[in-house]
């Protein structure tokens, strides 16, 4: 048995959901904050056999789109100046983030 944890943006997590319980993958979600632009978005726990891990990524990889995003500079007055960007960037957000890991034992109670 495997544990999928995918980090999606919000936008994606109702499509990504919807599309994993139409194959019958059960999913837990948790609320997360991103680190770079520290907005929100959604952690997946899934747990699926061994042999089902393919077709999960597969779902979550057609329902997880990127694109770009322009980023305002961010000031450091009264934050942290290792974050700091000094004009408006484009950057790449969306996409997924996963891990995949073996669960050594499951229970439900």
């Amino acid at each position: 048995m495997k544990l999928i944890l995918a980090v999606v943006e919000d936008k994606d997590s109702n499509r990504l959901i919807d599309a994993l319980g139409g194959k019958d993958y059960k999913t837990t979600k948790l609320s997360t904050t991103g680190g770079f632009l520290k907005e929100g978005n959604t952690t997946l726990m899934i747990g699926c056999q061994d042999d089902s891990v393919d077709e999960a990524l597969a779902i979550i990889k057609d329902n997880s789109s990127q694109r770009e995003q322009m980023v305002a500079p961010i000031s450091p007055m009264g934050g942290n100046a290792d974050s700091y960007i000094p004009q408006p960037i484009n950057i790449e957000v969306g996409g997924a983030t996963v891990f995949v890991v073996p669960v050594e034992s499951f229970y439900q109670f």
